[in-house]
């Protein structure tokens, strides 16, 4: 049963002392303990109306930041048309983890396994927590900080990409990076080309 008789961070803090509103210029937003954020997530689903998962992101504040990591939830009540932002951090930085909340919405399952993959963090108790945008056994997070922009080779195994690039690698998320144009083209007829850019053991920098 939805409660309405007080406003959400009343209600929020009252029954989780240890939720401290989260500054915000759009909706409500609350910062959670990672032991706590599957309570305060059910909370607002069963008491609160917040019933629909919008999304599910995580931040990587830089390899110096300690908790490194923070998984954000984005609710919607289909009831009050209103918005929530929930945040947690991970605590432990080396392999950060935090609850699965497929429990609650069947939809957290993919938007889990996208944090999985591109930051790294283990979501414990996920029913088939595996890679979604890279294949299996790639190496890297393409969303953490120090990942390039441009990416880093790696080791692909298909015989079509192994053929085209002879050696076996390509560079991920993309190859090459930022687009450039020749100058003095007019740009209506110009053809953005990509300007390699990807990173290596052997290139520490781009040229």
């Amino acid at each position: 049963m939805t409660t309405t008789d007080v406003d959400l961070p009343t209600a929020v803090s009252q029954k989780f002392p240890s939720a401290t509103p989260r500054a915000s210029l759009d909706c409500p937003a609350f910062n959670v303990p990672a032991t706590e954020a599957l309570s305060v997530l059910r909370f607002l689903r069963d008491e609160q109306g917040y019933d629909f998962l919008m999304d599910l992101t995580a931040v990587d504040w830089s390899a110096e930041k300690s908790p490194r990591f923070t998984v954000v939830w984005h609710l919607y009540s289909s009831t009050k048309h209103q918005y929530v932002r929930v945040a947690a951090d991970c605590v432990n930085d080396a392999g950060p983890a935090m609850p699965t909340t497929t429990v609650l919405w069947a939809g957290a399952d993919w938007h889990e396994r996208e944090a999985f993959d591109m930051f790294g963090i283990n979501f414990e108790g996920h029913p088939d927590l595996r890679r979604i945008l890279m294949w299996d056994g790639y190496p890297y997070h393409p969303l953490r900080k120090e990942f390039p922009l441009a990416g880093r080779p790696a080791d692909f195994h298909d015989p079509e990409i192994s053929a085209e690039t002879k050696t076996g690698l390509i560079s991920a998320p993309m190859v090459g990076g930022p687009f450039v144009a020749t100058p003095g083209e007019p740009m209506s007829e110009a053809e953005p080309r990509a300007k390699d850019e990807a990173w290596n053991e052997q290139r520490e920098k781009p040229e």
